[in-house]
This record gives structure tokens, C-alpha cells and sequence, in this order.
């Protein structure tokens, strides 16, 4: 199981500053709403964050719309509920500006584009099915069943209150594995939208094979897909750059976000 606690922490108290703005065209009192500011964890969700952003900027658009799900925008591009914000942080922007500067929407919501979520239930059902979709990878799925409902409650509950200890508390047992061999296959997603029209790409691969640790070079090179072709690049998480040389049982350990999943993005130098 992953062993560097501090490492752990680190990456749970990743922080993302925020401006959101209300959308200029659905703003109905005389004076625009000044914009909100929030400090937001990198490995939680949007709709577990944002109460604040709606009871600020619901009372400017018309009576009408204040029972609308709220929706949020970057750049023209809807930003996904379900993916975590630190993954559409690394995945949307480019330049690192911050504060992230993000519009608020109350009207017209792109349910072609994203997913509805009337209440933070629907992300809590949609976290644990995350978290059996990785343990089914890593263990056939036999730890979260084992589990208890109370410690997948833990899980929910560590997330939804950014509390580490009590997350971790219950999220070591779907770390453990045996010490030669790893997981039976590391759950990740790697995000390539300048190299495939798929949301993500995803396959098969184990962390150990013929006696060899597998590195994220690996990873890379099973995905055929030619990154070089579009220049230089880096593999991003929670905003560090990873090394090409590191080991994927040791990245899926300790830089999974809660869900268990490796959301690495690949982010070419600008030029």
C-alpha cells in the first residue's frame, strides 16, 4: 500500500484559486454581481464546492431561472461535473494563469455536452462507481466488496468535507497489493485531445511484466499514439510533471485522485 504519507497530503492539499464571473448576458439587475473568489481543492468536484457561487449570483438572473442547474464555462468549453477540477485545470488551460477565471450559467445548459446533476447524491453514486470500476482493475473488485458500507460512507464523507485522514483512513485498504507484483492493472485515463477525438484513451497494462516495473514511458508507448508529431510535450498531474521514468505501480499509489484513477493529461509546450 502506498507507504509515503507526506506525499499523500501533499497532494491532497493541492489548491486551486478561482474567479468565477456571472455570464454578462444572463445578469438582469442594474449592477453586474462582483465576481466570487475560492480557493478550491485540485481532487474534489465542482457541484461540492460551489454552493457559495450559486447563493452569490442566483439572486442576479430572473426568478425564473433561479431553480436552474447551475453550470460552469471556460474559454467556450463547458467544464465536465464529473471529471475532478484539478484534471480540468491541467486539461483546459495552458498558459497556468491564475486566478482560473471561470463563467457562471444559469440558462441554456449543454446537456448535450455534459452530464445533469440535480445533487451532490449523483456525484457521491458516481464516485463510488469510479472507485469499483479501479478496484475491479487493481483486485477483480474483491476489496470493495469486502468493504463495509460505513467505510465506503468514510470515502464519500473524507471527500465531500476535504477531511485526508479520514479519506485515507478507509482508501489504504484499495491500495494494498501483493509487494512482487503490484496491481493486476493500473487504472488510467490519459487525456490526448490535440491526438484523438476520444474523450480520453484507456487500455489495458500491468505494472509489473517478465520481472520488470512498467514506467509511464510504457504507458505511452502501448497507447500508438504519435506525440511527438505535434512537438514537445509533458505528462501532467495534479499539476506536476512527471518523469518518463516513473514507475506505474508507484504513480498509482501515490498520485491517483480519489476516484483511484491516474487522470494524466498530455500538455504540449506552446510555441
Amino acid at each position: 500500500m502506498a507507504e509515503d504519507r507526506e506525499i499523500l497530503r501533499e497532494i491532497w492539499e493541492g489548491r486551486l484559486p478561482v474567479c468565477f464571473t456571472l455570464a454578462t448576458e444572463e445578469v438582469s439587475t442594474p449592477i453586474a454581481p462582483d465576481p466570487f473568489y475560492l480557493m478550491v481543492p485540485r481532487l474534489t468536484y465542482f457541484p461540492l464546492v460551489t454552493d457559495k457561487v450559486r447563493r452569490h449570483f442566483v439572486r442576479c438572473v430572473v426568478p425564473e431561472k433561479h431553480d436552474n442547474e447551475m453550470w460552469l464555462e471556460f474559454e467556450r468549453h463547458p467544464l465536465k461535473w464529473h471529471y475532478p477540477i484539478g484534471l480540468l485545470y491541467d486539461l483546459f488551460v495552458s498558459n497556468s494563469e491564475l486566478p482560473w477565471q471561470i463563467t457562471v450559467h444559469f440558462d441554456k445548459y449543454p446537456d448535450n455536452k455534459i452530464l445533469k446533476c440535480p445533487s451532490k447524491d449523483v456525484v457521491e453514486s458516481h464516485l463510488m462507481h469510479s472507485l469499483k470500476e479501479a478496484d475491479a482493475l487493481k483486485h477483480k473488485n474483491h476489496i470493495m466488496a469486502l468493504m463495509q458500507e460505513r467505510d465506503h460512507k468514510q470515502l464519500w464523507l473524507g471527500l465531500l468535507h476535504d477531511r485526508f485522514d479520514q479519506f485515507w483512513s478507509a482508501n489504504r485498504k484499495l491500495m494494498e497489493h501483493s509487494a512482487e507484483d503490484g496491481f493486476r492493472y493500473i487504472p488510467f485515463r490519459l487525456y490526448v485531445p490535440q491526438l484523438t477525438s476520444k474523450p480520453f484513451v484507456q487500455y489495458l497494462i500491468k505494472p509489473v511484466e517478465n520481472e520488470k516495473k512498467l514506467v509511464v514511458e510504457d504507458l505511452l508507448q502501448r497507447a500508438n499514439l504519435n506525440f511527438e508529431s505535434k512537438g514537445s510535450f509533458q505528462v501532467v498531474i495534479h499539476g506536476i510533471d512527471i518523469p518518463l521514468e516513473t514507475p506505474l505501480q508507484w504513480i498509482s499509489e501515490h498520485l491517483s485522485y480519489p476516484d483511484n484513477f491516474l487522470h494524466l493529461c498530455i500538455r504540449y509546450s506552446q510555441t
